[in-house]
């Protein structure tokens, strides 16, 4: 165990790792040695941020949570510290199923681990501060907390409360003290960007804020990430079109396409609506790439629906995809309406189906993309290749470009690359 250090451990979704990032700047403005590595564990303190928004998430907290209880009692550790949302959600629960823990806090009273500490923060950090865990060229910056939609299977709404948007203002100065810093990429995050700023402006204001953030200088890639399909802001199409740093790509989760489920998933939109929608999408800002996620198994879903499903992914085409089963969550309008009638190993089945279906799709889509040469991020170097990325790759989870190593090329900046080769879900390439 080290005294005055602090190891923080970050699951879940990118939001909680910028709160993790916020909480690490202020505990080493405190005069703390912050540690993120969750395979290094030795602080006198380990904060523990959990993910609650489905059963495997939780498991996994629960799960890290029972390991730090067990280098806490073999004295490898000292004190233990939760927080995010499994505990904002099942705080009392928590205390009593898991006395190990010697604190919890929620999702947005983490501040309250600086004031237990009695640590001294000095005046002049700003609320927006962090350290950054990314590899220093690229960062997620959250424009809001919560969501207003209430899906039917989603407990997020639950969790964090209603839709808050940050002020334009704060967000820019956050963007130019990070450009300051070296960040070149911004992923911008949240619940549901599709809502940002009613709240606070009493009208949709993404498309401002995103004209405004890539006119900072600095500012090399701006990519978009969780719009929310229904009553989308159409006016922030012309501004990803404008702006050449503003990537061409967009997160938006679609769950399904039959008009039966998303009437019991309560998502606010139509088959045909959705439809539309990707076709406007992809006319206003061509070249698009649309990252998207399906959900299988949801209560109504039979045959003809997942059928029906499979031939909308035939048609859209969609870059980039993921799927998951349904889960039943506990609170939550489904789990309070409807039963839980599609057996797992239905579940299992159709999500294999569906991702193998997409599998070919994205082998196609990446074979097209042979010959052609992109500006490509390098993130990292290995043994054989540089790794980058280019504008339609978020981090973590699309597809990376390995690039055959050359003269030139360095960790953090861009190359210019050719494709040579392509897999479903990598692409090689080389500098010509």
């Amino acid at each position: 165990m080290v005294r005055k250090r602090i190891d923080i451990i970050t699951l879940g979704c990118s939001k909680n790792l910028v709160d993790s990032e916020r909480l690490s700047r202020r505990l080493a403005a405190a005069g703390y040695e912050v540690v993120n590595d969750s395979d290094d564990v030795r602080g006198e303190i380990v904060v523990v941020n959990t993910c609650g928004f489905i059963g495997d998430a939780k498991q996994e907290s629960i799960d890290t949570i029972l390991e730090l209880a067990e280098a806490k009692r073999h004295g490898r550790i000292g004190r233990i510290f939760v927080m995010g949302c499994l505990s904002q959600r099942y705080f009392d629960d928590l205390k009593v199923e898991l006395p190990e823990v010697d604190r919890f806090y929620g999702k947005f009273d983490w501040d309250g681990i600086i004031a237990d500490l009695r640590a001294a923060v000095p005046a002049d950090v700003k609320p927006y501060e962090r350290l950054i865990t990314t590899p220093s060229h690229y960062t997620y910056l959250k424009i809001s907390e919560g969501c207003n939609r209430f899906c039917a299977f989603c407990a997020i709404p639950l969790i964090t409360g209603r839709h808050t948007s940050v002020a334009i203002e704060e967000l820019e100065e956050e963007v130019r003290s990070l450009v300051g810093h070296g960040v070149k990429e911004f992923n911008v995050i949240a619940q549901d960007l599709s809502s940002y700023g009613i709240d606070l402006y009493g009208k949709p204001m993404l498309a401002e804020l995103i004209d405004r953030l890539a006119s900072i200088e600095g500012v090399e890639w701006l990519r978009l990430h969780y719009a929310y399909p229904a009553q989308f802001p159409w006016e922030v199409l012309p501004v990803m079109a404008r702006h050449s740093n503003v990537c061409r790509y967009l997160d938006i989760a679609l769950q399904h396409i039959s008009d039966k489920v998303l009437g019991n998933m309560r998502r606010h939109i139509t088959k045909a609506e959705t439809i539309e929608l990707i076709e406007r999408i992809r006319r206003e800002v061509p070249g698009i790439h649309l990252r998207t996620t399906l959900m299988v198994g949801f209560p109504g879903e039979g045959e003809t629906e997942f059928e029906e499903l499979k031939e909308f992914v035939r048609w859209a085409r969609f870059e980039r995809m993921g799927a998951f089963a349904y889960s039943e969550e506990e609170g939550t309008y489904a789990a309070k309406q409807f039963a839980d009638e599609v057996p797992e190993e239905v579940k299992e089945a159709r999500l294999a189906e569906i991702m193998e279906l997409q599998e070919d799709i994205a082998l196609e889509l990446n074979e097209e993309k042979v010959g052609q040469t992109f500006k490509v991020l390098i993130d990292r170097e290995e043994d054989e290749f540089f790794v980058g990325r280019t504008e339609f790759d978020s981090p973590e989870v699309d597809p990376e470009v390995l690039v055959r190593k050359s003269g030139g090329l360095r960790v953090g900046e861009f190359a210019t690359v050719t494709i040579t080769e392509a897999l479903p879900f990598e692409l090689i390439g080389e500098i010509k």
